[in-house]
């Protein structure tokens, strides 16, 4: 029996339900291969288009831009994630197994999930690290905040914010510290491959030593 995995995407994302249609499947699956290989400056509808063998306008009638397309990749793999952080964590009750759990899977390389055919997490992961502040780092922040397109990463940092107070519950910046340890996973696996100098990890670019560090810095935050 096939198991598949549904993740509920908010429709401010898209004008058509991607996942409803065997277009719009294609339109995910290969969004995130062009990306990988190109970057998102160099993607475009018209290069989606004649990779999948379609048109311009048929991509358009799923999103209105290709931010937003950027956006809903994204916001999928932050759902995802959070899926997999409660699914890992949910029969450990030791706190701080909990958060090595978390950190562990926020700073390994990921493993593709064949529950998800159209997507695969292994190269989503790789986007998220290289162009994923894309998604927020714009002009126009306020209003895609206003209509919660970035509510899975903030989804995300609350459950991640809940274990670091499952270990210390007096510590006062769970959010903060949830948010620092993501974006400082994927900015030391980026720098450890493309900007060595910037960290400790660019001779071996060996991933458990992020590990390590963000072990010795969050535990060290919370031991206080």
């Amino acid at each position: 029996m096939e198991i598949r995995l549904q993740i509920k995407m908010n429709e401010k994302l898209f004008l058509r339900n991607p996942e409803h249609t065997e277009l719009g499947k294609k339109i995910i699956l290969h969004s995130i291969q062009l990306i990988h290989v190109n970057g998102f400056e160099s993607f475009t509808f018209k290069k989606l288009a004649e990779d999948i063998g379609t048109t311009e306008a048929g991509i358009y009638r799923y999103f209105e831009n290709k931010h937003r397309l950027l956006i809903y990749i994204t916001a999928w793999y932050w759902s995802w994630l959070e899926y997999r952080v409660v699914f890992t964590t949910t029969n450990i009750k030791d706190p701080e197994t909990k958060l090595k759990k978390v950190i562990q899977l926020l700073a390994t390389t990921v493993e593709d999930d064949i529950r998800t055919s159209y997507v695969n997490e292994t190269i989503l992961h790789q986007i998220i690290i290289a162009e994923g502040s894309k998604a927020y780092l714009t002009k126009h922040v306020t209003e895609d905040n206003k209509d919660q397109l970035f509510k899975p990463y903030k989804d995300l940092c609350a459950k991640i914010g809940d274990i670091i107070l499952e270990y210390n519950p007096k510590y006062k910046y769970p959010k903060s510290l949830s948010s620092t340890i993501i974006e400082m996973a994927h900015f030391q696996n980026y720098f450890m491959h493309n900007l060595p100098s910037l960290t400790d990890f660019g001779k071996n670019k060996d991933e458990v030593m992020i590990v390590s560090f963000l072990e010795n810095l969050v535990f060290s935050c919370l031991k206080k």
